[in-house]
């Protein structure tokens, strides 16, 4: 396998923030009386966020909306769908999916948030924390990180 310089920069700086992010929030919710700042697919939104910037799933909108989205509907159908679960949860996927797109707000790690809040049995507590305050806090990583720290454009400007 030959892996050019850039790639090999590129993964390296993904891991490096991708650990300082993650390990922020984990010390936020373990090490702190602040409350639940960590949300799985946050792991999965690092990818786009420090590997893959410019993409348009990776931008703060898209991020923020489609974790905050696809929570909410997870909620609803945890909270208002008397169905059973294995038929409860493909639908929340397919419908929080739907509206992501519908909305213009796609961000393809959002989408396994019904999932983990139908799992999980989470109040609506859950949006505010760790789903909103969450979200902000890596958004924010990823402008210092991106602009900042990189010099690129991100938030993207189209």
């Amino acid at each position: 396998m030959n892996i050019s310089k850039s790639t090999l920069q590129k993964s390296l700086i993904a891991a490096l923030f991708s650990i300082i992010t993650i390990a922020t929030l984990t010390f936020l919710t373990y090490r702190t009386e602040f409350g639940l700042f960590l949300l799985a697919s946050f792991g999965s939104s690092m990818v786009l966020l420090y590997g893959y910037p410019e993409s348009p799933f990776a931008q703060p909108k898209n991020v923020f909306f489609g974790h905050l989205v696809t929570a909410i509907v997870g909620l609803l159908f945890l909270h208002f769908v008397p169905l059973p679960i294995f038929l409860t949860i493909p639908l929340a996927v397919g419908f929080g999916v739907g509206l992501m797109i519908l909305l213009n707000v796609t961000h393809p790690p959002a989408g396994g948030n019904p999932i983990i809040v139908i799992i999980g049995s989470v109040s609506f507590d859950y949006l505010l924390s760790p789903v909103i305050t969450g979200s902000v806090i890596i958004i924010i990583f990823a402008i210092i990180v991106n602009k900042l720290i990189l010099k690129k454009s991100y938030p993207s400007q189209k």
